[in-house]
């Protein structure tokens, strides 16, 4: 049966400040509701630059606790404002010396549903993320929100498959994956990863990434950010590699219980042979 939802997400050049990028983000979020979206998500750390491409003490600054910091409180009131489920990725505090690359979800009518913290933290050049943040330690959340299920799953998250299927397991129709990935290192796998790991699970992804570059580094955020199917097939176009953009597309949620009778991966899983899969 079909059950259109109509989502949004937004790939955004880096500002210079806070203020700035959260205004542009409200302006982004306003227009989609005008578009008729019920659901938007942002880039990875989406109110910050990628300050990842250093080591310094001072980008602890970007910090702030979930769901009382300043930012997350604005979305809520956001989301209320436009009837707009948001997934809200930031840098959180949630004690003195414990950091995480999180992403919050906010329901349509302002409530906070939860959070979702990065489990994969990479360290290689340009992404010094070990730096600043710990381990997600919050499981697999997917939220039930006015749209439906939906999960997160964090940049380098998206390297590795075990974090994929439990999201679906756990229910998710949707999942939003917002990076920050530059040109030259992953471009090729760009567009590979996500729609293999929504055929692996059956689901809607939303693939977002950063574009330009930024003060803090040489990274070349290239964008095109775009929804894909469970039939690994983009819905619509995919975005700029160059200008920031938002994007709007309608998702037929129907198609996940078609693929699923259709091809029954769910089905034909062996979790009694995977032992092996999480030993160490």
């Amino acid at each position: 049966m079909s059950h259109v939802v109509r989502a949004a997400l937004v790939q955004a050049t880096w500002t210079g400040d806070t203020e700035s990028m959260i205004a542009k983000h409200e302006e982004h979020a306003r227009e989609a509701a005008r578009q008729g979206a019920q659901i938007i998500g942002f880039q990875e750390v989406f109110n910050a630059p990628y300050f990842c491409q250093v080591q310094e003490p001072e980008h602890y600054r970007w910090a702030e606790p979930v769901p009382d910091g300043p930012t997350v409180r604005r979305m809520a009131d956001l989301a209320r404002e436009t009837g707009m489920v948001i997934v809200v990725p930031v840098f959180e505090v949630e004690q003195s010396g414990f950091y995480y690359n999180t992403a919050a979800v906010i329901d349509a009518d302002g409530t906070y549903l939860g959070k979702y913290r990065k489990h994969h933290i990479p360290q290689v050049k340009g992404f010094w993320e070990k730096y600043y943040f710990k381990p997600g330690n919050v499981g697999w959340p997917v939220f039930d929100t006015a749209v439906g299920k939906v999960g997160v799953y964090i940049c380098y998250d998206r390297h590795f498959p075990e974090g994929w299927r439990q999201l679906g397991l756990n229910g998710a129709q949707l999942v939003y994956n917002p990076s920050a990935t530059s040109r030259g290192l992953s471009g090729y796998l760009w567009q590979l990863e996500q729609p293999a790991s929504a055929v692996a699970n059956e689901y809607f992804v939303a693939a977002i990434n950063r574009v330009g570059q930024e003060e803090y580094g040489d990274n070349d955020f290239y964008g095109t950010s775009y929804f894909v199917d469970p039939r690994g097939q983009f819905v619509g176009d995919v975005a700029s590699d160059k200008e920031e953009e938002l994007v709007v597309r309608d998702l037929d949620f129907g198609l996940i219980e078609e693929v699923r009778q259709q091809w029954a991966f769910y089905r034909d899983r062996r979790p009694d042979a995977y032992d092996g899969l999480v030993e160490p």
